[in-house]
């Protein structure tokens, strides 16, 4: 029996399990360090590519700088986070809702105003509470802007949206709040968000403000529902009366345009006869002047074939006056002459 100092001595079969063990250590390094660097590979090349929708545009921005903005389809970025992309959904309009929320069952959108009171309720200019409910519609004009230059862009453009409408709601009484003035209001509210979301440089376009449905408290709502009737009623008057009179008053200018026409026409008339006739007169005097038997002679017989005609029966008396001649039957004789 052989002993070392210091330790046993390893037979051949342990040489040979650890020659095996050192081989098998060798190989699978290999293949781990293989493995690794192909799920590498997959992994950059899976993020790699980035799709845009048809309604958004992509931000892309390489080492935190902003690098592209892309549209719609499918792209390449650099991969391991060194180009990270922000989406924003530039074409469609976003929109808001005050007072009310809408919700989807089914096929049909209901909407509920349960537990948005406070949204909902706002003190008017005379001192009157109303439940104004409201839509803001906006659109993304510039999506770095809507991303990179406030934190939380809807909340601020909510918080904005309802500060302007109790402003607004505040200056106004509350008849013309629930009545005439919702649509001027809406144009005022529409315009001053506007002006605030650019002077935050937000890169948004309001695109419409609308009141959705505004009303009284329940406990004077029947009486502003008398009030809102009786304003329909004095704006239907109005629209009958302004119809009448467009309806008459033309009318009437016509008929007074041709009374006056008719009246220039006939002093034109009488004017122009008159003329001839002084004319006639002044001619007729000038014969009579100068022969004033004929001229005498003439009138008579004239006026005569004017007189005698329209004679039904006609007796010529002898110089005396005491005897008859026969019945000259004018009248008869000038119908068959007529005839």
């Amino acid at each position: 029996m052989q002993y070392q100092r210091g330790g046993r001595s390893s037979s051949p079969l342990e040489k040979q399990f650890a020659e095996l063990g050192n081989r098998l250590k060798k190989n699978g390094g290999k293949r781990f360090f293989l493995l690794a660097l192909i799920l590498l590979v997959a992994f950059g090349l899976s993020s790699a590519f980035y799709k845009v929708d048809t309604e958004e545009s992509g931000v892309l921005l390489r080492f935190g700088r902003l690098h592209r903005v892309s549209p719609p389809g499918l792209h390449f970025k650099l991969p391991f986070g060194i180009d990270r992309v922000y989406k924003a959904k530039t074409g469609r309009a976003e929109r808001e809702e005050f007072g009310f929320r809408s919700v989807e069952t089914g096929t049909r959108t209901t909407y509920t105003t349960r537990g948005l009171e406070d949204e909902s309720l706002t003190l008017t200019g005379d001192l009157n509470v109303s439940n104004v409910e409201w839509i803001v519609q906006y659109q993304i004009a510039d999506p770095v802007k809507f991303l990179f230059h406030i934190r939380e862009p809807k909340a601020t453009i909510r918080d904005m949206a309802e500060a302007i409408v109790r402003k607004v709601v505040g200056n106004s009484n509350v008849s013309e709040v629930l009545t005439t003035e919702r649509a001027a209001l809406a144009d005022a509210t529409e315009r001053d968000l506007q002006q605030i979301l650019d002077q935050y440089d937000i890169g948004v376009r309001i695109v419409t403000v609308r009141f959705q449905d505004v009303n009284p408290p329940n406990e004077v709502k029947a009486a502003f529902n008398e009030v809102n009737e009786a304003e329909q009623q004095k704006e239907s008057m109005i629209l009958q009366a302004r119809e009448q009179y467009n309806r008459e008053v033309p009318k009437a200018r016509g008929t007074a345009r041709r009374t006056i026409q008719g009246a220039e026409g006939y002093a034109i008339e009488r004017i122009n006869r008159a003329q001839g006739e002084a004319s006639r007169f002044v001619a007729l005097r000038d014969q009579y002047r100068a022969a004033p038997k004929v001229t005498r002679q003439r009138l008579y017989l004239e006026t005569m074939e004017q007189v005698l005609p329209q004679m039904d029966e006609v007796y010529i008396m002898d110089g005396q006056g005491i005897g008859a001649l026969p019945l000259l039957p004018l009248r008869s004789e000038r119908k068959e002459g007529q005839q």
